[in-house]
């Protein structure tokens, strides 16, 4: 009995489920296979975009893109190293004079003919000539100021054995010993021991600090001042604190954080010293030292160059 009913129980439920299919009007038979093929379609559309879209991934994670980048300096060196030797017999040197007194002389008379040095005082002509010819800027002149009689006043000095002293060691390296008409020594206490000590202890520059040690030689010294602007003001507040007054002063510091100012301060302080300053941020150690050159020259009656 129970293999029969188990039977007849699977027949009712396949009998039923003929019965709801042939429920289903004949008519509507085609709608609902238009619907399933729509959904067919919309189904393998979606897999073929999915299959695509995959690839399209891949092939970016996979193929490496370099993207181009602008390195100057790099790109030149590289160029350069790639480049062949140029041969020197396919192009020789150009023609370039030798003999150095030749290329002095012709140095001097450029200079000469490209400034309006010719303008001022003889004496100071010369020292700004030689200025422009260690900076190699015709046009420095428009910055130049000096005091009256600058240039005899520091002649003088140097004749009479004034000592020299220099902000930094650059300074001096560029005074041409021979030149000097009393064999005057030339000072840096830049490096000097006691110089950083005294540099914390005024809560200052070493180059200001190493001012103070020229203290005691001072009267009657020539200054040149071609790198630290610091110094300079240094240089101007002990003179009206009370310091003894140098013979003259050069003042050329260069750069951009009072440079200007400094040599404002030195043309402006009405100082009994004679002085000479390149305004604004151009200076340097060569301007300073070529100033001293010259008037070391004039102090030798002859002015050769």
């Amino acid at each position: 009995r129970g293999r029969v009913s188990r039977r007849r129980a699977a027949m009712s439920r396949i009998v039923t489920c003929v019965t709801i299919s042939a429920r289903v009007p004949v008519a509507w038979m085609p709608i609902i296979i238009m619907i399933t093929a729509t959904n067919m379609a919309t189904i393998m559309a979606t897999i073929m975009a999915t299959i695509m879209a995959t690839n399209m991934i891949m092939a970016i994670t996979i193929i490496p893109i370099r993207m181009p980048t602008t390195r100057w300096g790099r790109n030149r060196c590289a160029s350069a190293s790639r480049q062949k030797p140029a041969k020197t017999t396919d192009q020789p040197m150009q023609p370039y004079l030798k003999d150095p007194q030749a290329i002095y002389r012709q140095s001097f008379a450029i200079v000469r003919q490209q400034t309006a040095a010719a303008a001022l005082p003889p004496d100071l002509a010369e020292i700004a000539v030689r200025l422009v010819h260690a900076c190699g800027m015709p046009d420095i002149l428009q910055d130049l100021e000096a005091s009256e009689g600058f240039a005899s006043h520091a002649a003088a000095a140097l004749a009479a054995g004034a000592p020299i002293l220099c902000d930094c060691e650059m300074v001096a390296s560029g005074i041409t010993r021979r030149f000097l008409p009393a064999d005057n020594a030339v000072i840096v206490t830049l490096n000097d021991p006691r110089t950083p000590d005294l540099a914390k202890q005024l809560a200052t520059t070493r180059s200001a600090a190493a001012v103070n040690l020229w203290e005691d030689r001072l009267a009657g010294a020539v200054v040149a001042i071609g790198n630290a602007p610091t110094a300079l003001f240094r240089l101007l507040e002990m003179i009206a604190e009370g310091a003894s007054e140098p013979a003259a002063i050069i003042g050329c510091p260069v750069g951009f954080v009072g440079a200007a100012e400094s040599k404002a301060a030195l043309c402006a302080s009405g100082v009994g010293a004679a002085y000479l300053a390149v305004h604004g941020t151009r200076g340097g150690s060569a301007m300073a030292s070529s100033v001293i050159n010259a008037a070391a020259l004039l102090a030798t009656a002859d002015g050769a160059e």
